[in-house]
């Protein structure tokens, strides 16, 4: 595969690494055309991406156009790395379900209770490694 965008292409299983060490991304959805773009907290488990909302706009329009895409960045000083995954999500609506992930290190970004957890099952992940610095000389 060509591909002349800047960076070097992360393996799938470094991809998930970045998933899987972070836990602030952007939930991206599309219902009739209008994209929308939500700062989340996700947890990344058992190949899937986990993350926990409210009735309201998020939720209504993923239940309309259950196709989305997610973003993480990780960037420190030297380097930085961005992963997108696109995939199919779900409201988790089975008691016994929500009971397995109620178990897990999900927790609220903000001081609020979110009842409503989502599960985006990826149809693609992928990832680029990217070295820091300067614009290079013209000459």
């Amino acid at each position: 595969m060509n591909d002349d965008r800047p960076g070097t292409v992360l393996s799938a299983e470094d991809s998930w690494r970045v998933l899987e060490r972070n836990q602030h991304g952007r939930l991206a959805v599309s219902v009739l055309g209008a994209p929308d773009i939500y700062p989340i907290n996700f947890l990344a488990h058992d190949n899937r991406l986990l993350f926990r909302t409210n009735p309201g706009t998020k939720l209504a329009e993923l239940t309309v156009n259950n196709r989305v895409a997610f973003e993480v960045d990780e960037i420190d000083e030297a380097e930085a790395r961005s992963v997108v995954v696109k995939g199919v999500a779900r409201v988790i609506d089975t008691q016994s379900e929500v009971d397995v992930v109620d178990q897990l290190t999900l927790k609220p970004w903000t001081g609020t209770r979110k009842y409503t957890y989502v599960e985006i099952v990826p149809t693609t992940v992928h990832g680029r490694h990217f070295e820091l610095g300067g614009e290079p000389d013209r000459y």
